[in-house]
């Protein structure tokens, strides 16, 4: 997928993982050539010694040199730079997300407006499994924060409304985003069986950002390629992706990721709205967390149908489009359809009905 884009007499490196300082590889590429950046920069946690559970274990904690800066003042200086550097790139109607903790979220945002980008949205992103806080000296960080800003109060910024409210079963998608962090076999190790990355976000948070708020073929950009999960979501739904990284052994360890990445077909990637009112658990979000995929076709238990899932959360069968629910009725010339019970995936030969999944869902959150 590895391709280049003339832009303004320059070329646009698509699909690469490019090596060195972010600010200094933003500043080389051309002007107003990229249309979303996601960044997950640098925390500046201030960690004060090693923290331990309660077993005695030692916790595996953000202490890496790039997270760390002597004051303040060099944390906005760096905030700054990079901040500058990424709005040049972006389009007169791009747009930029960026992820932060309570550590740093609240100065990047106020360099974001004093660099003249527009706030259209503050999301929570709430934990369902967070780390429990060990000291017991404080409330559990149960959640991150995401800014997304468009360019200028001009911009016409993409907003894929309709998208996002079919992946919430069509309810207006709100600003608190509930939703795992990376762990189990999604968290990527290295060859010693340690975190690759500690940082590492989950591709469920990406794939809804990405539906959102890009189109098929936009260019993403994230100046903090860290383990590639942006590069990772966006080759999976058909955006052209350009990573900046200088740690090695993070580079090589999102180069071996993005390899084993298909790129959904184009029906797949088409998103549209789902009218049905949302039950408790969304069938987008068994989408975004990876349980089910786009592409991957459900069959109804009756064993009469079959239809393929799209990365909103819509099902296509034949000319039919929409909701678990709407596909089931359609298909069946019925007034109306439970989907959850009228769905089933197959899993080693066995159908398997998709409300098992939902039921998981549902168990964790009364963790």
């Amino acid at each position: 997928m590895t391709k280049t884009k003339k832009t303004a007499g320059a070329t646009l490196p698509l699909n690469q993982i490019l090596s060195g300082d972010c600010i200094e590889v933003m500043n080389s590429l051309p002007e107003e050539s990229v249309d979303l950046i996601f960044a997950d920069p640098p925390y500046n946690l201030q960690l004060k010694g090693e923290l331990h559970r309660p077993d005695n274990s030692k916790v595996d904690a953000v202490d890496n040199d790039w997270d760390q800066f002597s004051s303040f003042q060099k944390y906005d200086e760096f905030s700054r730079d990079w901040l500058k550097a990424a709005r040049r790139i972006l389009k007169p109607n791009g747009a930029i997300w960026v992820i932060g903790s309570y550590h740093n979220i609240f100065r990047v945002g106020a360099v974001l407006q004093d660099a003249g980008y527009w706030i259209l949205n503050d999301v929570i992103w709430r934990k369902s499994n967070p780390m429990p806080n060990f000291r017991g000296m404080r409330l559990t960080n149960a959640h991150e924060t995401m800014i997304w800003a468009a360019k200028s109060e001009k911009s016409k910024n993409t907003f894929n409304y309709e998208a996002l409210k079919a992946l919430n079963d069509g309810v207006q998608m709100r600003s608190d985003w509930v939703l795992p962090i990376c762990n189990g076999h999604e968290r990527l190790k290295d060859k010693d069986g340690n975190k690759a990355h500690p940082t590492q976000k989950p591709e469920s948070l990406l794939h809804r950002l990405l539906v959102g708020s890009t189109n098929p073929g936009d260019v993403v950009l994230d100046p903090f390629f860290g383990s590639g999960t942006t590069g990772a979501v966006a080759k999976k739904l058909g955006r052209n992706f350009i990573g900046i990284e200088r740690e090695a052994a993070y580079r090589e360890v999102a180069e071996a990721r993005l390899k084993s990445i298909r790129t959904l077909d184009s029906s797949s990637l088409e998103v549209s709205q789902s009218k049905r009112a949302a039950p408790r658990v969304p069938f987008g979000q068994l989408v975004e967390r990876g349980m089910l995929r786009p592409g991957e076709k459900l069959h109804s238990l009756n064993g009469r149908h079959s239809a393929k899932i799209r990365a909103d959360g819509t099902l296509i069968a034949h000319d039919t489009k929409g909701s678990i629910h709407q596909v089931g009725a359609a298909l069946e010339g019925a007034p109306s359809c439970n989907g959850w019970t009228y769905w089933c995936f197959r899993k080693e030969g066995k159908n398997i009905p998709i409300d098992l999944l939902r039921q998981q869902i549902r168990a964790e959150m009364q963790v």
